[in-house]
């Protein structure tokens, strides 16, 4: 088992690593130091032991660069998922075609930190609060693949896996420098004194931005801390603050942003869009060892954020979130064959003091609106693994839950609503473990997704909370992961049948849009990774020559829709390719050109009448290890080429004239930065 885990650990580049042919118990591979948060060598085995497209990402892949570090650096060579970046920090965040008709936020992706979620409870989220400094790793389940966190949505779930006392003893001193005033510094330290552990980072960034009205300020701060009660029991208190001042610079037209991508939209610079958090954190989880066959873990958290908003009007929502969850793993025999049963339940309640005023350049004018949204959503699941063979394994479970919505306007009672949606999600998988080294697996998966507050209009004519139905979807998939020899790959391909998607569809009034249900959607999708090790000795005794690459396909669709046909879904392009070539000394030093295309644009609006720009871009990035560990210096380069594109865009029903839907790209830019272990 030992050898069998440094294996993993010696894995080229981050791509798969995979379990024993006999996959070995919860309670042999969980660290055995700390019980809330495993290692990412048992984690990898935990994610590998799922029938499903299940990724990890250890921080090395993001945190040896400096720089604005966005969802989309985190994500770079994760296939199947669309993080691209919007504005300063904010990107556009997608995972198989999930939340496609949002043009802010995200929905059909749970969002986790240590476990816990991070969403409001309406299921909306955002990942600017994400601080990229203070994980060790990120954990990607896509689709039903969630169901281990009781989660049946389209997109699946993310976990950011925070640093503890335990896998980040000591200090870290980190300071970055690069273009547009860009200046990020970090002070973190963890230790581990026999039952305690505990960590703590703080982390600063500014900039002026690529484009007008898109300066930042963020003060980010985590912190958490375990103690042992017994061998086998075990709690950590998880906190974070969160202060981030963020200026928009909107969509422009596509002729502006390609032809003079740092300009703001005119109206944002008018009325000084801004969009402004204050959030504290406060979470807890304990996990206890019942038996060596049983395992369980409890917790919960309370999250309190200002939203202060300038937009169209001055936004002002007071959010107060409560999650409450229970899991459990027992892992067994049974009839003399090996069994595993996964459960748990959820709980999420939640209210925003939902305020809106005139925005008078910036700041609150006369008061416009005034409700006070409610939700709660409360599910179960199960799910058995029986292994008939020591190498293959039949996977049967089940999820199901139900959501309340409601909002009740203080200003005009008529526009007030309330509705309530119930579910239930089976799941199948089998999981072959062909050889010590490759995998194969199959499954097929049901999810469902009540609406968001942001989706529900209660306007009269569009029947408001009563007339939205629950997404539902039915997914097959099938993949392969494995390691032959030099070479590693992660290869699925999925096909997926909506009924009821969430969509933007024309409004009751020229030029508006609301969120209605489509009918029929399609989605038929690849996601493949690879990596090699091309060479060694080269240039010097040691030294390895590596490379990577990430493709991912969307082919997503109405199906026979009364007003768009069989036209492509938008807001995804149909293909995404990413490719790095790194070259190792033994000294330390490591140079990494990359390659990024998207040879087609994708379409903005469910019309199919306009789509964006493709382009081309390349970088590269390089970096020294030195003082025995404790020092690293690193170099970011990118678009070097200087190109103009289209980066993210927002959707629309139907394109006419020149809208105003597309965000640049940004351009080339240099970061530098070092950091210093002690």
């Amino acid at each position: 088992m030992q050898s069998f885990r440094r294996a993993l650990l010696a894995a080229p580049l981050s791509l798969p690593a995979f379990a024993q042919t006999t996959l070995p118990p919860t309670t042999i591979t969980a660290d055995r130091d700390r019980l809330t948060v495993e290692s990412n060598e048992a984690a990898r085995l935990r994610l590998w032991s799922s029938p499903g497209a299940n990724t990890l990402v250890p921080a090395v892949e993001f945190q040896q660069r400096p720089g604005a570090t966005t969802v989309r650096d985190i994500f770079e060579f994760t296939p199947g998922i669309f993080a691209q970046p919007k504005w300063g920090e904010d990107a556009r965040f997608s995972i198989r075609g999930s939340g496609l008709a949002r043009n802010f936020h995200l929905r059909g992706v749970l969002v986790m930190q240590d476990g816990i979620p991070f969403n409001q409870a309406d299921g909306s989220g955002d990942l600017q609060e994400i601080d990229p400094l203070a994980y060790q790793r990120v954990e990607v389940f896509r689709g039903g693949n969630a169901l281990a966190f009781n989660n049946a949505t389209l997109g699946g779930a993310v976990n950011f896996i925070t640093n503890t006392g335990a896998s980040a003893a000591g200090g870290t001193a980190r300071v970055e420098a690069g273009t547009e005033a860009w200046l990020r510094s970090q002070l973190a330290y963890g230790a581990a004194r026999g039952p305690w552990d505990g960590y703590a980072s703080a982390t600063f960034s500014r900039a002026d931005g690529y484009r007008q009205n898109s300066a930042q300020l963020n003060t980010r701060l985590n912190a958490n801390g375990a103690y042992r009660w017994a061998e086998n029991l075990e709690t950590r208190i998880i906190a974070g603050y969160n202060n981030i001042w963020q200026q928009i610079p909107g969509a422009v037209t596509l002729r502006t942003a390609l032809d003079r991508p740092r300009t703001a939209n005119a109206t944002n610079l008018a009325l000084r869009y801004q969009r402004n958090i204050e959030s504290f954190r406060l979470g807890t989880i304990t996990s206890w060892q019942a038996t060596p066959e049983l395992r369980l873990e409890a917790g919960g958290s309370f999250v309190d954020r200002q939203l202060d908003h300038p937009i169209f009007q001055f936004v002002d929502n007071h959010t107060r979130d409560v999650h409450l969850f229970a899991r459990g793993v027992w892992d067994g025999q049974l009839g003399g064959l090996r069994n595993r049963l996964a459960f748990g339940v959820n709980f999420a309640q939640g209210t925003i003091d939902n305020l809106r005023f005139v925005n008078a350049a910036g700041l609150r004018g006369a008061r416009t609106f005034s409700s006070l949204d409610y939700a709660r959503n409360v599910s179960a699941f199960a799910e058995k693994a029986l292994y008939v063979l020591p190498n293959i394994a039949v996977v049967a479970g089940i999820q199901g839950g139900q959501a309340q919505r409601e909002s009740r306007n203080r200003l005009n009672l008529a526009l007030s609503g309330a509705g309530e949606w119930a579910w239930a999600n089976p799941r199948f998988g089998l999981l072959w473990q062909v050889t010590p080294d490759v995998q194969a697996y199959a499954n097929a998966t049901w999810s469902t997704e009540p609406p968001t507050l942001s989706d529900l209009t209660p306007l009269v004519p569009l029947g408001g909370f009563s007339r939205l139905a629950a997404q539902r979807a039915y997914t097959l998939e099938a993949g392969t992961r494995g390691r032959h020899g030099a070479f590693n790959w992660e290869i699925a391909a999925y096909r997926s049948w909506l009924r009821n998607e969430i969509q933007l569809f024309a409004g009751p009034t020229p030029g508006s849009s609301f969120a209605l249900n489509a009918a029929r959607t399609d989605r038929i999708g690849a996601e493949v990774a690879l990596g090699a090790r091309l060479a060694s000795n080269v240039m010097a005794q040691g030294d390895a020559v590596s490379a990577r690459a990430a493709y991912t396909y969307s082919d997503f669709r109405f199906v026979r829709d009364a007003a768009f046909g069989n036209n492509e879904l938008p807001g995804v392009p149909r293909h995404v390719m990413r490719a790095e070539l790194r070259y190792q000394h033994p000294s330390g030093v490591w140079v990494a050109p990359n390659f990024e295309t998207m040879p087609r644009g994708f379409f903005v609006d469910n019309a199919n009448t306009l789509r964006g720009s493709p382009y081309n871009l390349f970088g590269l990035r390089a970096g020294a290890t030195l003082l025995e560990g404790r020092m690293s210096v690193f170099l970011d380069a990118r678009n070097l080429g200087d190109a103009r594109f289209v980066s993210s865009a927002s959707v629309t029903p139907r394109a006419t004239g020149s809208p105003a839907l597309f965000e640049p790209g940004f351009g080339r830019a240099v970061f530098a930065g070092a950091q210093w272990r002690f």
